[in-house]
């Protein structure tokens, strides 16, 4: 048969995200690190713990070249008479390419890590030994438009559609948010000498579409050593909880969006700062939280599967194409509780200073009407004893949990983007040796439905084939199958659903199995 032209498509478009690429790469730590000459021996390590510092990312074709290092914290009691806290910094210099296939120059890599074992081992007075294992995650995210087929101009040719519902991608961008604070101590607190250990975790984050912008609420829980400037240099110590809320800009946002907001660990900078007296009483706090903001939007289109018309030979070219669709969105939260014990050689706890804790999740799978998430919570716990030459310990835990996310009618045709954090870590003495410790995390779950979509990519307009026209009977009577559908019959029988309608005295185009119809060719021969 000759073949025509081609129909013209009347499309609607649609972005949606996809991974151009992806790779993952370890990196296993092992060095001596001695202490320096400005720092007394270790007699006890108290401390630890680890951040990673991307200094720069090179972009080639096929490779992503990361430097930057492994910055490991320190906090000991010193092997002098004084027996004095103090800390110190090492640095291990990263440098590790990761294989991307298809990279290219311009691509921008989003990049991720996971301190997934840090240990320190004291090998003699002056010198430590550091072991770590980091992951690297690099992956390329780009938008990609896809066409859907929504119908043809010409008025004499029937179309059959179907309603769906598809989740494209209307903002995806990065962004920093920036809570910068300033504490000043108590007036019962003496000035501040040398400030020895810090930490900043976010707890309780909440982030929510609005018109043009998103809002971003948190708090930020500081905790600050430090060694006083008073007689005898005493240890002194704060905790504070910074609320924060922000309204941050976003064009194109709206409040219907779903939002797929990953923020990354953050990076806090303290400093002392002087007062209105000249006297260092007051820490500074800056944290940065990066964002990598996605926002999607759900969209109800009525898509075409398939064109005819008696008089011309339609054909349909189809392409398979992943669509998805929203299936849930959950917010769900898991509470677990502990107790732990102190070891014998450690004397008896008189008061809680500090606790943080980070969560990581071991594995995730598919169960009925959900997904089940299982992982640790890694729970660091300073405190003091009765010993005023050593007062200071730590004691640090792994909090198993396994829990749950509803998710109804979720199954291997779903894909799931899943965000943790901590809104609550609270710790509370039991007795002289032992605590308990309560935690509440958010576990959040986005959960699209992905389903293969034949697209019409084309209409090609062919030659009616006269042979089978003139083999079929000007006048059939047709039994409807179970299946069948009006359009499908006229389609089949080159006639159209308004004269199935009329020659059979229809009231619509409704219609049921095993009945009988008088069906009519309206195209010659």
């Amino acid at each position: 048969m000759k073949r025509g032209f081609n129909v013209e498509l009347i499309t609607k478009q649609v972005r949606m995200m996809h991974t151009k690429c992806q790779a993952v790469s370890q990196i296993t730590f092992d060095e001596d690190l001695n202490v320096p000459d400005a720092k007394p021996d270790v007699g006890r390590m108290i401390q630890k713990k680890g951040e990673i510092q991307i200094e720069d990312l090179q972009i080639s074709e096929g490779h992503a070249f990361i430097s930057g290092a492994l910055l490991v914290a320190l906090l000991y009691v010193s092997d002098s008479e004084e027996r004095k806290v103090q800390s110190l910094l090492g640095t291990l210099p990263i440098g590790e390419t990761l294989h991307l296939e298809g990279l290219e120059n311009g691509d921008k890599v989003r990049l991720c890590w996971d301190i997934e074992d840090l240990s320190v081992q004291l090998i003699n007075s002056r010198k430590l030994n550091i072991k770590a294992l980091v992951t690297f995650t690099g992956f390329v995210e780009e938008i990609k438009e896809v066409l859907l087929p929504a119908g043809v101009e010409e008025e004499n040719i029937s179309q059959k559609k179907k309603d769906i519902s598809v989740m494209g991608i209307g903002v995806h961008k990065k962004d920093t948010m920036r809570v910068k604070e300033e504490i000043t101590l108590a007036s019962n607190k003496p000035n501040i000498h040398e400030l020895l250990w810090n930490t900043a975790e976010t707890r309780g984050m909440d982030i929510r579409t609005q018109n043009d912008k998103i809002t971003v609420k948190g708090e930020l829980f500081l905790f600050a050593l430090y060694r006083g400037e008073d007689d005898n240099n005493s240890l002194q110590w704060l905790e504070n909880s910074i609320p924060f809320y922000q309204e941050m800009e976003c064009a194109g946002c709206r409040e219907d969006m779903v939002p797929n907001v990953e923020i990354m660990a953050p990076h806090s900078e303290l400093k002392v700062k002087t007062d209105n007296d000249g006297e260092e009483r007051i820490i500074s706090i800056d944290t940065v939280l990066e964002m990598e903001i996605k926002l999607y939007e759900e969209e109800e289109l009525s898509i075409l599967l398939d064109v005819y018309t008696p008089s011309r030979d339609l054909r349909t070219v189809c392409e398979n194409t992943k669509l998805q669709s929203l299936l849930v969105k959950n917010v769900s939260k898991c509470r677990i509780s502990d107790r732990m014990k102190t070891e014998p050689n450690q004397g008896k706890i008189l008061q809680i200073c500090h606790s943080d804790g980070n969560i990581k999740v071991d594995d995730t799978r598919l169960v009925e009407n959900g997904i089940e998430v299982e992982g640790i919570v890694q729970v660091r716990i300073l405190y003091i004893i009765g010993d005023d030459e050593m007062p200071f310990y730590s004691m640090d835990a792994m909090i198993p949990f396994s829990h749950v996310i509803e998710a109804s009618q979720i199954g291997k045709d779903c894909v799931y983007h899943l965000r943790t954090d901590l809104e609550q870590l609270s710790t509370t003495m039991i007795d002289s040796d032992e605590i308990e410790v309560k935690i509440v995390m958010n576990l959040n779950a986005l959960v699209f439905r992905q389903t293969d979509t034949p697209i019409v990519r084309e209409i090609e307009e062919q030659e009616l084939d006269r042979e089978k026209l003139r083999s079929m009977p000007g006048i059939v009577a047709y039994q409807v199958q179970p299946q069948d559908t009006m359009w499908d019959i006229a389609k089949k029988f080159y006639t159209t659903t308004d004269n199935i309608v009329a020659l059979n005295h229809l009231e619509s185009e409704e219609l049921h199995p095993y009945e009988t119809l008088i069906l009519m060719k309206t195209v010659e021969s």
